[in-house]
């Protein structure tokens, strides 16, 4: 039996850009002779400018894996300790170095730092858009900056003037009082809640590790301690340098370098949900020197950390980490090139174990930080219109006002009496209607709420219930959103035969029976079978069915980077970067085949007879973006076979595997079932074959620069990839969040354009995308990726220009390159696309593309997310919804609205959406027709009498008629529905007209407006012609007759009607007939009792009201609207 493989014969892939192993598995920088490189020699490789790579901006997001570059085979290779920082800017700098100037925010950090560290922001999360000073300013700057508010705060201020006083002051101020104090009630109230989030935050304390002294051994010198000597600090006081110790499940307070774990190899998970929203573990490793310490010896530890300036990439980073010698003798120093893996980033989790790090980047500086956006104050689309059409009734008042004292001659002081015009028609623009619409919002937020289809659904923001039915653009992210990110494995194809997902139990049948065939096979003396020769077998034709399942699970369950877990109650998690490996390797736990260990040098699988198998891992070549294949080269430690296992795209995998008859169907087959296919070939390697790709891969990791990657990947085509035996073809199926098909289905019938953001590959995109059927059937998927120039761009924006109707699938590097070169073109043509789906998209940049939607496109965007790398879009958006789900409530706590389920969204939109915007829609414009015909009454009464500025209703008729006599019929339109719900869901296209916004444009605006003009016209020259001889009753004739037009206005208004609403018409007019009783002032009873007053008065509401009801139906006869066609109405 061959010896166990030594420990540095594993090349481990996670730290391959940065030192290869010695025998104790500690990184060191070697040369070709294999001595230490010096320091010198490592600033000069640092140093080294444009033949690196250079670092992706913001938008460019690479796969964490696609940084690794492929692994070492064995440990006795060089390395180029550049490759792989991906640092940008003029040129990488040597270990210490600072560019002059005050932009650069590199930094060299001493360990054991103790001062001069002012010059870092401090560890505090703020996420409060107030600060006690600034609360009232920027509250009445957000409020009085819509034209609106201001004309009701002039308004109300002038009344303070005796010459411009009308009536009562509190009747003007209480109104514009009461909104203000619930306004900034409500303000107050969020901000403190955001108050006491961040305090908790920033109150978590954390074990700060202090300086120890070091031996002259060069092991920190803690006595019989196991652990080092700490103190506690809050995370607020957490400074940079600082060396925090981190237990299990505690969230990282700031971006730090990992130096220590409590696993032997140094390595360590963590979980990244509110970062780049993916729930799977990542791996990340400690720098190898530290690690040796432990955590009792790393405080003694001496030398400074170099790191470059924070950026927004969560994908990169560049550091030095430069350790000097503290044994007798010369001091020497060794310098440890760091990249991404060696980092754990601010608001992610320890996920096991325990952990020790330095600070590098604190508070605002940190990646988390950058990511998020500052939250805006949203304003809806009902309110800007309403805005402007305020404006356009102050020009109406202030034109009237104008014309009647033009009329009268200028006499006096015209001035004076143009602004006592301008109040006695403001209830042209009446302050009740925000008093109206706000309480309006507050039904429409109680109703969503205790909607009991959608529970637990939360309203946050109730200022944009109305903006629920006007969307156009649904942006959505992809994991935990429309997806459960729960992989499984669906589909096993072996060429000639196939197994289901309900045939299972076939494949687990038969990989026993070849492990029972091989221990009746076995040589006398061995009654178990020990070992199974993975590269071994008869040819393909010959090979007997069990052999053929069994070569195809044994491949499946060693080719991934998966690693079992032991959870505290004595279960076991597999854990992986990606959620395909982890399905897959559950599949074969499933079927008998178990991973019971593995370390970064083997694995060790439980077949289902028969003793362990264990394998030595000798290369892993990791999947990228680029290569769309995993790779390893395995050798059983039972028999020294080495074998070479692939994994990898159909695309790829069909030329590197050899010559078959049915790849590419079953391919194709299983795309269109929406599963995301896996093919798996082996490749047997001889003794002298591995040494000879060892000593050409070896030579390839020498190459310096960008042709590194390029060589390496050359050596491996050559010597591995070629004429690999095809073992089987694999259909993995990510599930779907419940009902999220036919509720995409429903959302594209109401005439959503949807786009899917995600930081996933583009092919798991693209899969989803057709198995969520976000793509309809079909439809053409326009796929682009790695664009580098603009010419590129340029075709294929022609493309698409010719193509309007297809999907597009587009990566997040092409993204920002079409963003830098075309961003207008490149919007607009998006825009009119039915789907796009763009991937590896950050945060920040899932936000630009909210924005830019909005600014190009002026329509409603909503975005639906449910990790805190979501936040941003959500914020960026017209109406944010966070679903609650494994990722947390980040996502949730942010956004506007808050649901459990993806699904749930079809009733917040078809429904309520629509209910709250068609309702708010017809109050507003009610009540700017309430404001309006009583504003047209005075402006007829005044130019009949002189022209003179004086109020026709004052006093308690002021301020009763927009109160106790209007306000419940008015208020009651918001409980108005034109059809019901089965109907909004069934025909979602009926939620397609709102967003032309034709419920509330200038068309309906002025419509009112002529309405206005002619009631108000028509009671106030009726009620001077039918009581010419009864002028000192002018007022409570016109107003009763006013009174009772707005009563029958609301009933021809209401489509469905409600008990509430009849109550209170009946109510409203026996308030207001028993009011003329107690108001002798206004109303003479004997005279309001007589026949003359009745039926004239009756003569004048039918002559002001019923053209109107002739008018309505006709319409529904000759022109009915789209809901009467369904409703059969």
């Amino acid at each position: 039996m061959p010896p166990r493989a030594p420990t540095d014969a594993y090349p481990l892939s996670k730290l391959s850009h940065r030192s290869s192993l010695n025998s104790s598995g500690m990184p060191r920088l070697e040369n070709g002779n294999g001595g230490e490189v010096s320091t010198s020699r490592a600033a000069m490789a640092f140093g080294r400018s444009k033949k690196g790579k250079e670092r992706f901006s913001d938008g460019e997001i690479e796969d964490e894996q696609d940084e690794e570059g492929a692994a070492l085979l064995g440990g006795h290779g060089t390395l180029d300790p550049v490759e792989g920082s991906m640092l940008a800017g003029p040129s990488r700098l040597p270990m210490g170095a600072r560019l002059t100037g005050t932009k650069d925010k590199s930094r060299t950090i001493p360990l054991h730092l103790t001062a001069s560290r002012a010059t870092y922001p401090a560890n505090v999360v703020r996420n409060q858009k107030y600060s006690v000073a600034s609360f009232l300013p920027l509250v009445f700057w957000e409020q009085f900056k819509f034209f609106f508010n201001f004309y009701f705060l002039v308004v109300a201020l002038s009344q303070f003037i005796p010459a411009l006083k009308i009536g009562y002051i509190v009747t003007y101020v209480a109104p514009l009082a009461f909104v203000l104090a619930i306004t900034m009630g409500k303000e107050a109230y969020d901000d403190y809640c955001r108050y006491l989030r961040d305090r908790e935050a920033n109150s978590t304390w954390y074990l700060v590790i202090l300086p120890q002294t070091t031996s002259s051994s060069g092991v920190a010198d803690s006595g019989s301690r196991d652990k080092p000597l700490t103190r506690s600090v809050p995370s607020s006081r957490i400074k940079v340098g600082d060396l925090i110790l981190l237990e299990k499940n505690q969230r990282v307070p700031a971006d730090m370098v990992l130096l220590t774990t409590s696993e032997e190899e140094g390595t360590c998970f963590i979980r990244t949900d509110q970062l780049d929203g993916e729930t799977d573990w990542k791996l990340k490793v400690a720098v190898g020197e530290t690690q040796k310490l432990g955590e009792s010896g790393v405080g003694g530890v001496e030398g400074s950390l170099y790191a470059d300036p924070p950026i927004k990439d969560i994908h990169t980073f560049y550091g030095v980490l430069t350790l000097r010698s503290t044994d007798p003798g010369p001091s020497t120093d060794t310098s440890i090139p760091l990249s991404v893996e060696n980092v754990l980033w601010a608001n992610t989790v320890l996920a096991a174990g325990s952990a020790v790090g330095m600070v590098v980047y604190t508070g605002k500086e940190t990646r988390a930080v950058l990511n998020t956006s500052e939250p805006e104050t949203k304003m809806g689309s009902l309110e800007a219109e309403i805005n402007k059409m305020a404006k356009i009734l102050c020009s109406v008042t202030f034109a009237l006002s104008v014309i009647l004292v033009a009329l009268n001659g200028f006499r006096g002081r015209w001035y004076i009496y143009v602004f006592r015009f301008l109040i006695l028609f403001s209830s042209i623009i009446p302050i009740s209607l925000r008093v109206n619409l706000d309480m309006g919002k507050t039904v429409y937020a109680h109703q969503i709420q205790s909607d009991a289809d959608i529970p637990e659904t939360i309203v946050r923001t109730s200022t944009l219930p109305e903006e629920l039915g006007r969307i156009e653009y649904l942006l959505s992210d992809k994991t935990g959103t429309l997806t459960r990110n729960e992989m499984e494995l669906k589909k096993l194809h072996l060429g000639t035969v196939v197994f289901g997902w309900d045939s299972m139990d076939e494949v687990a049948n038969l990989l026993k029976q070849s492990f029972s065939d091989e221990t009746l096979q076995a040589p006398p003396g061995n009654t178990r079978r020990t070992s199974v020769n993975l590269g071994q077998g008869q040819a393909r034709g010959r090979r007997d069915m069990s052999g053929r399942v069994l070569d195809a699970v044994l491949a499946l369950a060693t080719c991934h980077n998966v690693t079992p877990v032991s959870n505290d109650d004595g279960t076991v998690t597999y854990q992986a970067s990606s959620p395909d490996e982890v399905a897959i390797v559950q599949w074969t736990e499933s079927v008998g085949m178990t991973l019971i260990s593995r370390d970064r040098t083997s694995m060790t699988l439980r077949p289902p007879n028969g003793d362990p198998l264990t394998f030595d891992i000798l290369a892993i070549f990791p999947f990228t973006s680029e290569s769309k294949r995993m790779g390893i080269i395995i050798r059983e430690r039972a028999t020294g076979q080495a074998t070479f296992v692939q994994k990898g795209a159909d695309v790829i995998m069909s030329r590197i595997v050899q010559k078959n008859d049915w790849l590419d169907e079953e391919c194709g087959n299983m795309a269109r079932e929406g599963l995301r296919t896996l093919v798996i070939g082996r490749k047997k390697l001889s003794a002298e074959g591995l040494a000879e790709f060892e000593k050409r891969y070896r030579q390839a990791q020498l190459v310096v620069g960008e042709e590194r990657p390029v060589e390496i990947a050359r050596v491996v085509s050559e010597h591995l990839e070629i004429d690999l035996e095809l073992l089987a073809l694999t259909g993995v199926e990510d599930k779907l969040q419940e009902d999220v098909k036919s509720t995409l289905e429903l959302l594209r019938n109401a005439g959503l354009k949807i786009w899917m953001l995600t930081g996933d590959k583009i092919e798991t995109a693209a899969n989803i995308a057709v198995s969520s059927k976000l793509v309809a059937r079909n439809q053409y998927i326009h796929q682009v990726a790695k664009l580098k120039s603009a010419d590129q761009v340029r075709d294929m924006l022609d493309f698409l220009q010719a193509k309007l109707n297809c999907c597009l699938v587009i990566d997040g590097e092409s993204l920002q390159l079409c963003l830098d070169s075309f961003r207008s073109e490149f919007v607009l043509l998006a825009t009119q696309l039915p789907a796009v789906v763009a991937c590896r998209c950050s945060p920040t940049q899932k936000a630009d593309v909210a924005r830019l939607i909005r600014e190009y496109s002026k329509k409603v965007v909503c975005c639906i997310g449910d990790g805190g790398n979501d936040v941003s879009m959500i914020q960026a958006a017209n109406v944010g919804v966070g679903i609650v789900g494994k990722e947390g409530k980040q996502a949730s706590l942010a956004a506007d609205f808050s649901i459990t389920q993806f699904s749930h969204l079809t009733k917040l939109l078809l429904w309520h959406g629509r209910n709250s915007y068609k309702r708010s829609a017809k109050l507003s414009q009610f009540v700017i027709h309430r404001g309006l015909i009583i504003a047209v009454i005075q402006a007829v009464f005044s130019s009949i009498f002189f022209f003179a500025p004086i109020a026709l209703y004052q006093g308690w008729l002021q301020v009763g008629y927009a109160t106790v006599y209007t306000m419940a019929p008015v208020f009651s339109l918001v409980l108005d529905r034109d059809v019901n719900e089965d109907l909004a869901l069934l025909y979602p296209e009926l939620y397609k007209e709102l967003t032309k916004g034709r419920s509330l444009s200038y068309k309906t605006f002025f419509t009112w407006l002529t309405i206005s003009v002619y009631q108000g016209g028509i009671i106030m020259l009726l009620s001077l012609l039918l009581f010419e001889y009864e002028f000192l009753h002018i007022v409570a004739i016109s107003f009763t007759a006013l009174v009772i037009n707005e009563l029958i206005m609301v009933a021809l208004e209401i489509t469905t009607w409600h008990t509430y609403m009849i109550l209170s018409e009946l109510g409203t007019a026996a308030v207001y007939f028993g009011s003329m009783a107690v108001l002798p002032a206004y109303f003479d009873l004997s005279f309001v009792l007589s026949t003359a007053f009745l039926y004239k008065v009756a003569v004048i509401v039918a002559v002001s009201s019923f053209p109107l009801y002739v008018i309505k139906v006709f319409r529904n006869k000759f022109k009915p609207a789209a809901y009467t066609k369904v409703a059969g109405i």
